[in-house]
């Protein structure tokens, strides 16, 4: 039996992936820049930005920058009006939190995971937070889930990360740690065939949890 779960965030605890794509596509369009989606998705699972596309292109760094800002802007846009709630989710965190301790691991600024959570009931499940300033490496490094073990204070053995993307998959595997991937439409093509389980939605983590199901990893 699993006594923690590191959470990934964007994509799995809410439905963000797709909308900071937008934000990006729309920031680099504003400069005449056409965002290849898929092109887009591989960067995303090696762990590359938004601007790597622009840069191979010959954009210049302070245009790449000043975008940069546009996107964010773009981006607090859609968390205000958008709606980026998955099903079930606050309802199945209550009902894991009877076996296990929680916390999240994300690599989503500070500003935008604060205000996703304005009234939204998650983040009281969860023991702590690490957001992109707590941790000096990204995702695929293992340094965010490394951080989250000790943070905890858990062994490897004891706990199962949950992901959507193969950059979050590849830093769980990195850590040493058990990672279940849930399906996330948007992340659908990458590469998950290094992950311990394949669920559905998160509501299967319980089974996961009390040691009920067989790993899979198709």
């Amino acid at each position: 039996m699993k006594k923690y779960i590191l959470f990934d965030h964007d994509g799995v605890l809410v439905d963000t992936e797709f909308w900071y794509y937008r934000a990006g596509e729309r920031a680099l369009a504003d400069i005449g820049f056409t965002l290849d989606k898929d092109r887009y998705l591989r960067d995303m699972g090696r762990g590359l930005s938004t601007w790597t596309q622009a840069r191979a292109a010959g954009v210049d760094e302070r245009t790449v920058s000043r975008q940069r800002g546009v996107r964010d802007d773009y981006y607090q846009e859609y968390l205000r009006t958008e709606a980026i709630e998955i099903e079930g989710v606050v309802d199945t965190l209550a009902e894991l939190s009877k076996y296990v301790r929680m916390a999240i691991v994300t690599t989503a600024k500070r500003a935008d995971f604060d205000l996703i959570h304005e009234k939204r009931q998650i983040r009281k499940f969860m023991d702590f937070v690490l957001v992109r300033e707590d941790y000096q490496h990204s995702k695929p490094h293992p340094e965010p889930y490394l951080t989250g073990l000790k943070r905890l204070g858990a062994t490897r053995e004891e706990t199962l990360v949950v992901e959507d993307s193969s950059r979050g998959l590849n830093s769980a595997v990195a850590a040493g740690i058990d990672c279940a991937v849930v399906h996330n439409d948007f992340t659908r093509t990458h590469d998950f065939s290094r992950a311990t389980y394949r669920i559905e939605t998160l509501r299967e983590l319980k089974d996961i949890i009390l040691g009920q199901p067989s790993p899979t990893s198709h």
